[in-house]
């Protein structure tokens, strides 16, 4: 990646940057997924998969409409939270399912928090360049985001309690 010139370049790099952190995201929930002991974490993660590679999949468009190249930039970022993900949520993982489903669903959140913040930022980049179905799509996929996590804050609530 060379240095941005304009804004449209920022843009353009932060979702192909994006379009890497879900892919990596999408193997992790996978792994994590089989670990759970929780059946409506479980359900949880699998949905999410779906929704990653659904954002994955505007993203692409997009980046196409904007007329950048449509690859990925290999994201650091989301492959150090991945790296964690796996450590404290399989590998270093507790003999108790609910302990361990704990540590998963704040490695999910971790995960997640990544994407809004790059969606967010990608939405009012979209924002400022005119972009407005661009614009339109990056904050449905915050929204669906936000859902995502605010349901997962729950469940680990309830988790939580039963893990106590």
């Amino acid at each position: 990646m060379s240095a941005p010139n304009s804004l449209k370049d920022v843009y353009l790099d932060e979702m192909k940057d994006l379009w890497s952190a879900n892919d990596q995201m999408t193997r992790a929930v996978k792994q994590l997924g089989e670990k759970v002991s929780d059946p409506k974490l479980k359900q949880m993660l699998e949905h999410s998969v779906g929704g990653i590679e659904k954002h994955t999949g505007v993203l692409k468009q997009l980046i196409e409409a904007a007329g950048g190249q449509a690859e990925p930039e290999h994201c650091k970022g989301m492959e150090g939270l991945v790296t964690e993900a796996l450590k404290h949520g399989i590998k270093e993982a507790s003999s108790d399912g609910k302990l361990q489903d704990v540590a998963i669903i704040a490695q999910y959140q971790r995960m997640s928090h990544y994407g809004l913040a790059g969606f967010g930022s990608a939405a009012a980049y979209a924002k400022v360049l005119g972009m407005s179905d661009a614009e339109t799509k990056l904050k449905q996929a915050v929204s669906e985001i936000y859902k995502g996590d605010e349901y997962a804050s729950k469940l680990a609530e309830a988790v939580e309690q039963a893990a106590a």
